[in-house]
């Protein structure tokens, strides 16, 4: 007999700005026990350093937080230079102190340059990625290290906002799967100092940017205003998360054949590829049109 999970049968995607000093999953739980959900989930881990956006899914929303997870993400950083630690990050234990010599704007430029544009990364030790179905951070945390595999990424834009003696404080707007810490790191090297992430803040996570976000503060404190419905207003619609993909519109003869899960033919006039699917104006789902104008459930929403 299937797992039943308790709680509110609840849809739809809450912003939050994650605060500092928790996982992404213990927020998540205290985010799910505030809503009273029976389903949640987030979408793309931040480290217990980093704060910033962090979209969390319930119910049906789950269904689709892949295509978030998929989505490009943008962070402030500032690197401390002169310091190497074994997580890359503050929380790790110093490994080495250097000199950090006088720098001037032009040689740091040229230094990030060298990072821009598409190149590859090998993840983190410290990461969330998973080696024989367990987190890195874990394997790492224990001494074993284990071989990665350099992963493709782009970094789209990566801007000086400022320097001190010994810091540097970037703006970086990059695709999925980027870490910032080995981002640092790489430029410490460079630089021939060493760097490791000392604040780390995420301000955009696909189309969601960080002044749309709510504190876990805020939302306590509605929840002792106004119990459930005021902290539901909170919550946008199962569809935002899709914003990027076109939008299909079905009349309700078509959509009978959908939400069977068949393919049915579309008029022409829409781009093959992947889309949202609305029938009569209500989201339905996910499809993909082919080449003859044929429209294929892909992931279907369920309002139950």
């Amino acid at each position: 007999m299937a797992r039943r999970h308790k709680g509110r049968l609840l849809n739809g995607v809450l912003l939050l700005d994650k605060p500092m000093g928790l996982s992404s999953n213990d927020v998540l739980q205290r985010v799910r026990r505030l809503y009273g959900a029976a389903k949640a989930g987030h979408t793309g881990s931040l480290d217990p350093l980093a704060t910033g956006v962090l979209p969390i899914c319930f119910g049906e929303a789950t269904k689709f937080s892949q295509y978030l997870l998929d989505a490009d993400k943008a962070y402030v950083t500032t690197a401390t230079l002169g310091v190497v630690t074994t997580t890359s990050d503050s929380e790790g234990e110093i490994l080495r102190t250097n000199v950090v010599p006088e720098y001037s704007k032009d040689f740091i430029e040229d230094v990030l340059n060298q990072f821009r544009g598409e190149s590859q990364q090998i993840p983190s030790m410290f990461s969330a990625l998973k080696h024989h179905g367990r987190p890195l951070y874990e394997l790492a945390r224990r001494g074993v290290e284990v071989e990665r595999e350099a992963r493709s990424i782009n970094i789209s834009s990566l801007t000086l906002l400022g320097s001190t003696s010994d810091t540097l404080s970037l703006e970086v707007y990059c695709s999925k799967g980027t870490y910032i810490r080995n981002l640092v790191e790489d430029i410490g090297e460079v630089l021939g100092c060493g760097a490791h992430v000392s604040m780390l803040r995420r301000i955009k996570a696909g189309p969601f940017g960080i002044d749309e976000c709510f504190t876990l503060e805020q939302l306590i404190d509605q929840r002792a205003q106004g119990g459930g419905a005021l902290i539901d207003m909170n919550l946008l619609p199962v569809d935002v998360v899709l914003a990027d993909f076109p939008k299909i519109s079905i009349n309700s003869e078509l959509g009978r054949s959908i939400l069977h899960g068949q393919p049915v033919k579309i008029p022409s006039g829409f781009m093959p590829g992947m889309g949202r699917i609305y029938i009569e104006g209500d989201f339905v789902g996910m499809g993909e049109v082919d080449q003859d104008d044929v429209l294929a459930p892909k992931r279907l929403f369920s309002s139950n």
